[in-house]
């Protein structure tokens, strides 16, 4: 109601992912959050760290025209978008939190596998595979962005990859048919996080190979 009357309500939401395997299946939203990217009007902010939150926090406050959900997590996370000077970037929704000279592949993460993205293209590195890492907080900030600014953070000539502890059908707008998602299309089982990242495919070892797929 809140989108459709354009009111500004701020909700916030945890157990953004299958992170809380502990408190089982239904505690763990692989179907919410893209289902939530779903409702016209309405901004989801699933940040990776402090500082993504704390402009995620920003931005809802200034929406003037409608709601905001911010989708946390109750995991412990590194601090990854360390210089403040990237808060602007962050409000556009995706930015390039770590690129490389003649990249060949993006890496697209959100929320609490970001870290996963960077763990990848670290990896792909030492390999002499440079990719680069586009850290996307809010898809729908991002796409009222201009075509010139998505275009730069996402170029259409490199292959993608994205990577999120929820459901993979919502990324294929961003890696096309050709590109590669590394995410959980049934729900989530009883058990430690780590546990289940691992016994879902949800690692940054699957993020390499993805990218190695896409690449031939």
């Amino acid at each position: 109601m809140a989108a459709l009357m354009k009111q500004r309500v701020i909700h916030v939401f945890t157990h953004d992912s299958i992170g809380l395997g502990e408190d089982g299946p239904t505690h763990q939203s692989v179907e919410h959050v893209p289902s939530l990217r779903l409702i016209p009007n309405l901004d989801v902010w699933r940040p990776a760290d402090t500082l993504e939150t704390a402009v995620a926090w920003v931005q809802a406050v200034q929406r003037r025209d409608g709601p905001s959900a911010l989708a946390l997590s109750r995991q412990n996370v590194p601090p990854l978008a360390k210089k403040v000077s990237l808060a602007a970037d962050i409000a556009r929704g995706g930015y390039v939190i770590s690129d490389a000279k003649d990249a060949r592949a993006v890496i697209i993460g959100t929320g609490t596998e970001l870290s996963l993205a960077l763990a990848a293209q670290a990896q792909l590195a030492e390999a002499g595979i440079a990719v680069r890492v586009v850290s996307m907080p809010c898809s729908n900030v991002f796409d009222r962005q201009d075509a010139a600014y998505t275009d730069a953070v996402l170029p259409l000539q490199l292959p993608a990859v994205a990577v999120e502890a929820a459901h993979p059908d919502f990324w294929r707008k961003y890696v096309g048919r050709t590109g590669a998602v590394v995410g959980i299309a049934t729900f989530g089982e009883s058990a430690p996080a780590p546990e289940l990242y691992r016994h879902f495919g949800i690692t940054a070892e699957a993020v390499v190979a993805a990218v190695r797929r896409v690449l031939g």
